[in-house]
């Protein structure tokens, strides 16, 4: 839930503000990594984001943990088999047409190379990229 100002040239004291109701869309994404990289993967790109570069991951199902979303989603994104570890870092953020509540997770790969099934391409990155 965010408080926005309403727009007019009322003083600052005088101005009225109206709550916006936003639901959170629940993501989790993984961070997978590999002899020192870190697996990330693009965006296609006619999508939200479209070409950017993204720890693979996507939105949470009803009835859903986060780990099993995550589970699922890089078995359907990237065709592999992972083990969902501790929470690394959770956090919220607003666009400017909706809102997200991402969970990233220390994953590990356990079967398979992963392959661009979802998505436009994945690369293993180091620190300096």
């Amino acid at each position: 839930m965010t408080i926005k100002d309403q727009p007019g040239d009322a003083s600052q004291s005088d101005r009225k503000s109206h709550i916006v109701n936003r639901k959170f869309i629940e993501v989790s994404a993984a961070l997978i990594f590999r002899s020192g990289k870190l697996l990330i993967t693009q965006r296609h790109v006619g999508s939200h984001l479209g070409g950017l570069w993204e720890f693979p991951g996507g939105k949470r199902e009803p009835g859903e943990s986060f780990e099993q979303c995550l589970v699922r989603e890089i078995r359907e994104e990237l065709g592999v088999t992972i083990s969902v570890g501790e929470l690394f870092e959770e956090i919220a953020h607003e666009y400017p047409e909706k809102s997200v509540h991402l969970k990233f997770f220390i994953c590990k790969l356990l079967a398979g190379e992963p392959q661009p099934l979802d998505c436009a391409a994945v690369r293993w990155v180091n620190a300096a990229e």
